[in-house]
């Protein structure tokens, strides 16, 4: 907290919503992700894909494989978490007998570095060796890149209509604690298509940031595909008349809620993605949209019925619990529909086997 005052104070009283995401998640031993508190799973605040069943990495191996087999041989994982999808992206590569050359991690905070460190040393040891963790894109990639769960951690900003304007919403002191705060929207108000904020009080958020890493990920892959699996919508959805209050979202212990101002540094601070704007950032550069479906169709498409159909449903005890777990991340209900994939390349044909059989509602 007195972080985040101190830099409003010395910025003239005001700072972007998106100066602020940045300083409670990411600042230096005191952000959400990089301080020492556990994150992900069930002891933590949110659960992923990964953690929620192996089926996911599993899976997603079977969509990897091909790409492998044509010279895409290396893997650069994009926010690893506990190291969950690392660990079971190695194990089923290795039992499909192809086992990535390199599997680079590029993680900021040094907590999860290690905790990923750790999960795959104990799930995997015989494959550590072939992983190194990163601290920035490099200069030039040929492979494969995954982010699951990393763009909607990316700092967003917020805006707002009022009346016949649109403000960013930023934050300022009151009483000594971080607060909304509105200003003439500057120049980053030229991403807002003005005429999305359709009435009087509308609030939605621009994610910068996200395009922006996207771009930078455009330049450094030599030829390769991007897949970012995440939760949100295409454009015309993320910014629909009746999503009057954007889709700002915070965890803390497994609770949803909308206060981005509940205890800064300990709780989560997400927004929906924006995949239209995901495409358009890989368009610009240079990489071609090689699919985009929900995570049921995907994760269907590469054939997540076929690997639990290998454990006999007459065995209950094994079975009940996996099908248990697809249900979860298959489910419109749960996590089959809000959260989506998106595949952006260079130098790769489609289609890729993951969106084979794409439920076309899907556009971008």
């Amino acid at each position: 907290m007195r972080l985040i005052s101190r830099e409003i104070e010395r910025a003239g009283g005001w700072i972007s919503f998106a100066r602020y995401m940045e300083l409670a998640l990411y600042s230096p031993g005191l952000g959400y992700y990089m301080a020492g508190a556990r994150k992900l799973g069930r002891d933590g605040d949110f659960v992923t894909a990964p953690e929620v069943s192996r089926l996911f990495g599993r899976t997603l191996a079977r969509q990897l494989k091909p790409l492998a087999q044509s010279g895409l041989a290396d893997i650069l994982e994009i926010g690893a978490g506990s190291g969950a999808l690392a660990a079971d992206l190695l194990l089923e590569l290795e039992r499909l007998g192809g086992a990535p050359a390199r599997y680079l991690i590029l993680e900021l905070s040094p907590d999860l570095r290690e905790r990923s460190r750790d999960t795959i040393a104990a799930r995997a040891p015989h494959l550590l060796e072939r992983v190194a963790w990163l601290n920035g894109l490099p200069p030039s990639f040929e492979g494969v890149v995954i982010g699951n769960e990393v763009l909607d951690a990316m700092p967003a900003h917020v805006f707002q209509r009022r009346g016949a304007n649109v403000v960013e919403m930023g934050v300022a002191l009151t009483d000594g604690r971080p607060g909304w705060s509105p200003q003439p929207a500057g120049t980053i108000a030229a991403a807002v298509d003005v005429s999305c904020f359709s009435a009087d009080g509308y609030r939605s958020e621009v994610q910068p940031a996200a395009s922006a890493f996207i771009r930078s990920l455009g330049r450094a892959i030599a030829r390769g595909v991007a897949l970012f699996i995440d939760y949100g919508f295409p454009r015309a959805e993320y910014y629909h008349p009746q999503r009057t209050s954007g889709t700002l979202m915070c965890h803390y212990r497994h609770r949803a809620h909308d206060d981005p101002f509940f205890l800064p540094g300990l709780q989560d601070i997400t927004t929906h993605v924006d995949f239209s704007a995901i495409a358009q950032a890989g368009r610009d550069a240079g990489l071609d949209l090689l699919g985009y479906a929900n995570q049921a169709q995907f994760l269907v498409n590469c054939g997540i019925t076929e690997l639990l159909a290998e454990t006999p449903a007459a065995d209950v005890a094994a079975y009940a619990p996996l099908a248990s777990q697809a249900q979860k991340l298959l489910s419109p209900a749960e996590m089959g529909e809000l959260f989506k994939v998106i595949a952006l390349g260079k130098g790769v044909s489609p289609p890729l086997r993951g969106f084979e059989f794409a439920d076309r509602s899907h556009t971008l």
